[in-house]
This record gives structure tokens, C-alpha cells and sequence, in this order.
């Protein structure tokens, strides 16, 4: 029988794992279904055959809106806390996700919703999609990684905007700023984020790995360090099996028959 996880279905499409957010109408996340993520990663992470990950929202009109703000009423510090902690572990999971992840934004994407497709390496938004982090608005603050994730993507000026002003940005605006990498019709995010990752299954899943944990690393560590660190990564796939049949596949002209391994 197939592993159920709170509010999330799982799919696979060969060597992807499609996970649709379920918990309608909005795809609010829950303590419970934030832990189902944090699982869902793992057993994702500790199968060999999944090399890319897609992450979208049920229906035609949310991704998310983020966290019931019901949760957050009574003012209890025990409860924000816990999900706090509940949110960082879970999108810290998906980021650290070894393959590829690719949000799917189907529609709204707000709060904690817009903090999952940040933690994710890129995103795909249909053309209707509004994307906002409004928490400062409530008294809150993003604490899900979207102070620290957003600026990197789009500078720190509409990171200030979004997160200080409260400033909604639609798909166009989302593009022009480099929030979202492409913008589809209505109703094509999933596929064209499927098409995307299928195109990872050409790549060797180690060499991802590798290439991933570098491209991440240079936002917080100095370009003096991060170069050597190209070159040990580099000599360590040579103890793969994914680099002997990469290059003997490419001799051969054949399709490489990756081993993740």
C-alpha cells in the first residue's frame, strides 16, 4: 500500500515525484501536513530512482495561501513556535531536496505558500498566479525562509517591497523581477513543470547533487572557497558509477543508464 502523507498526494512520473498540495480550498499548511512534507522529502531523498521533484496546488485558483491564520489567534508563543519550527524543518527539507525541485504556481501563493515555491530551484507560474508574502500586515513576520530566499532572488529593493510595503506581484511582475523563471497559460504549470523535469532524468542524478550543493553554497559561502570546492566535488564523481557510464554512453552514443550512484 502506497505511504500516505497529510494533505499531500504523491505521484510518480518515472523518475519524478509530483505532489499535489490537498487540503482545499486554499492548501493552507497544517503542523501535520508540514511534517508530512519533512517525511515526504526523506523517502524521496532515500530513493535512488526519483531525481526530480514537482510541487503544485489542487485545483485552478491556490497554490497556498500559507498558514491558517486561525492557528495564530490566541497569541500562544508554545503554538507559533511549534509551527514555526514545523515550517522552517519542512521547506529547509525541500531545499536541501539532492535532485531538482520545481514549483508548479497554479494560483495564489501567499505567506508560507509564496515560502514554499522559494525553497524550491525554480518556479513556473501560470499567467493568473498573485504572489505575495503579507505577514508584516498581521504582525507577523515571514519566518519560513522568505526574508532570506526572496532577496536573493530579487534583490534586496523588491524583497523590501514585498515583504515592508506588503505589495502583491502578479506572474508578469513576478517574471520581470526574477521571482518565477517562466510564465505559462492557465492550467499548464504542472505539465511544463513536468516536461522541465523530465529533461533532468538526461542528467547524471550524482552530477546534479554535486552541481546543486555548489550553486546553493554561493550564497552564503566567498567565491576564495567555493572554487576549490568545485574541484573536490568534481574528482569525487570519479568514484560514481554515474560518471564511468556517463562518459562511456557518450562514446558509445548511446543513452547514459544512470545508477544514481
Amino acid at each position: 500500500m502506497s505511504k500516505v502523507y497529510t494533505n499531500l498526494l504523491l505521484e510518480r512520473r518515472g523518475h519524478t515525484a509530483l505532489v499535489t498540495l490537498d487540503n482545499p480550498p486554499a492548501h493552507t499548511w497544517t503542523l501535520a501536513s508540514l511534517n508530512a512534507l519533512t517525511q515526504l522529502v526523506a523517502d524521496l531523498n532515500a530513493d535512488p530512482d526519483v531525481y526530480a521533484l514537482v510541487i503544485t496546488g489542487g485545483g485552478a485558483k491556490f497554490f497556498s495561501a500559507g498558514a491558517d491564520l486561525k492557528v495564530f489567534a490566541d497569541g500562544n508563543k508554545d503554538t507559533a513556535f511549534a509551527m514555526a519550527a514545523a515550517f522552517g524543518e519542512a521547506f529547509e527539507a525541500l531545499s536541501a531536496f539532492r535532485g531538482v525541485s520545481i514549483a508548479a504556481i497554479n494560483g495564489y501563493a501567499m505567506g508560507g505558500g509564496l515560502e514554499c515555491a522559494l525553497a524550491c530551484d525554480i518556479r513556473i507560474a501560470e499567467e493568473h498566479a498573485q504572489m505575495a508574502l503579507p505577514e508584516a500586515s498581521v504582525g507577523l513576520l515571514p519566518c519560513a525562509g522568505g526574508t532570506q530566499h526572496l532577496p536573493w532572488l530579487v534583490g534586496e529593493g523588491w524583497a523590501k517591497r514585498m515583504i515592508l510595503c506588503g505589495e502583491r506581484v502578479d506572474a508578469a511582475k513576478a517574471l520581470a523581477i526574477g521571482l518565477v523563471e517562466e510564465v505559462v497559460p492557465t492550467g499548464k504549470a504542472a505539465a511544463t513543470a513536468l516536461a522541465l523535469a523530465a529533461k533532468v532524468a538526461r542528467q547524471s542524478p550524482s552530477s546534479v547533487t554535486a552541481c546543486k550543493t555548489l550553486i546553493q553554497g554561493a550564497r552564503s559561502h566567498p567565491l576564495v572557497n567555493s572554487l576549490p570546492d568545485e574541484r573536490t566535488l568534481f574528482l569525487g564523481l570519479f568514484d560514481t558509477q554515474d560518471q564511468k557510464e556517463g562518459v562511456q554512453a557518450f562514446l558509445e552514443k548511446r543513452p547514459a543508464e544512470w545508477k544514481n550512484g
